[in-house]
């Protein structure tokens, strides 16, 4: 009974002070609703900038570096193996790019439980023939189903079918800065020099794009027996095998066990991108610090209204304890009056929250280099309107909680006095 007629007390103190209350719960709605299209806009954009980038990258690339062996023959010589060899001019070891022992290598990382699949890779770069003109470029030869598995390639694919380059021999796909560059289209046929010297012809079987320039001006893609024709080399030739793992935070770990293991070089996913992953976290971090931040001042103006209001209620306050009310109770009056705006505002602030990100959602955002993407990035999860309403409610608690101790802490003996 003792609750209702607290209640009953908070909504006719609300009431009279209605137009600076309302004024209250607005600025939770407005914290709130800000909080949830800014941390979903940029968890959005967080998520297309990694399927740009690090879904197209595998989790361990597996290949042999060109180097200098860091044992040359004078120091394994018993003769001159104590002393002090100075060597100059070292020239690479005499191995190639390719992964002696691949198909064993592949059948033991297929078996590892931490893998999800592995895709073999042969590179090589060339030059694409234009007349006189010759365009540097590189050209993978891919296991088409391994790569659309781990790497959804048809998603950057705007004409084409992705399983022509596999069906057809001499087939490649292009990306769409030299598609551009030398003026073809599907169907065409373009001469492509390797580094052998030789010149052989490829039918353009499709074109994409990443977004990504430095890639889409000189990367194309064939099947691994193209590549391997094009190079003169037998069925065996891999340069590349890349692997994506269940975890990706065990890609650290597990590359140096691995390369360990088969004897090649590795590189990891957080290696290879460091500088992006720690722009990713940088752009979460400023979403959650300025929608945080709405609240707090959403709280502060809570804050300064309930101060206002117990300078003004002094009298109601006195009346109240006067008349058998506990300082708990005052205090409770003050605090539920703070929940009443901190909840109103808040379920408006979800609603409205929702409604811009729906918005958002659906402005067009047309761009050459993101040619898959058609509207503004928005990632809708449940938990940011779950945090978006507890930090204003506990924000609201607090700001109704100083002022409410202050209000059970009134003489009603002096303030009658007083009067």
């Amino acid at each position: 009974m003792k609750l209702l007629i607290v209640l009953d007390i908070a909504v006719g103190f609300l009431m009279a002070r209605l137009r600076q209350s309302i004024v209250a719960a607005v600025g939770v709605t407005f914290g709130i609703a800000m909080f949830i299209a800014l941390i979903s806009f940029m968890s959005g954009l967080n998520t297309m900038l990694d399927e740009l980038i690090l879904n197209r990258t595998p989790h361990i690339r597996f290949y042999n570096e060109i180097k200098p062996s860091k044992i040359q023959p004078i120091e394994i010589s018993p003769m001159y193996k104590q002393a002090e060899n100075f060597i100059r001019s070292v020239k690479p070891k005499e191995q190639g790019k390719e992964i002696y022992n691949c198909k064993s290598i592949i059948q033991s990382l297929k078996t590892d439980p931490r893998v999800i699949d592995v895709a073999p890779k042969a590179t090589t770069q060339v030059f694409f023939n234009t007349g006189i003109i010759e365009i540097a470029g590189i050209i993978n030869g891919i296991d088409i189903a391994a790569e659309e598995k781990l790497f959804k390639f048809s998603n950057y694919v705007i004409s084409g079918d992705i399983h022509q380059i596999a069906n057809a021999s001499n087939s490649i796909f292009i990306g769409k800065g030299i598609a551009d560059k030398m003026l073809v289209d599907i169907g065409d046929v373009i001469q492509v020099t390797t580094p052998n010297g030789d010149i052989t012809s490829l039918k353009v079987a499709g074109i994409f794009q990443f977004g990504i320039l430095e890639i889409d001006n000189v990367t194309s893609y064939a099947s691994l027996a193209t590549v391997q024709k094009l190079l003169g080399k037998p069925a065996s030739y891999i340069t590349d095998i890349q692997v994506k793992l269940t975890d990706i935070k065990q890609a650290p770990a597990a590359a140096k066990e691995l390369s360990d293991k088969y004897g090649v070089d590795a590189i990891d996913i957080q290696t290879a991108n460091s500088q992006f992953e720690t722009g990713s976290s940088v752009r979460t971090i400023i979403s959650y610090a300025v929608g945080i931040t709405l609240l707090i001042v959403a709280g502060f103006g809570i804050y300064n209204i309930l101060n206002m209001m117990i300078y003004e209620k002094m009298d109601s306050i006195a009346i109240l304890k006067a008349t058998g009310f506990s300082g708990r109770d005052v205090q409770a009056v003050f605090i539920l009056l703070s929940m009443i705006i901190g909840v109103s505002g808040g379920v408006t602030g979800l609603g409205f929250g929702l409604l811009l990100t729906y918005i958002i959602d659906n402005i067009p955002f047309v761009t050459a280099s993101l040619p898959t993407i058609k509207t503004y990035p928005i990632e809708y999860k449940a938990v940011y309107y779950f945090i978006g309403i507890s930090f204003a409610l506990i924000t609201t608690f607090l700001a109704g909680l100083f002022p409410s101790r202050k209000a059970s802490q009134i003489d009603p003996v002096s303030i009658i006095r007083g009067k």
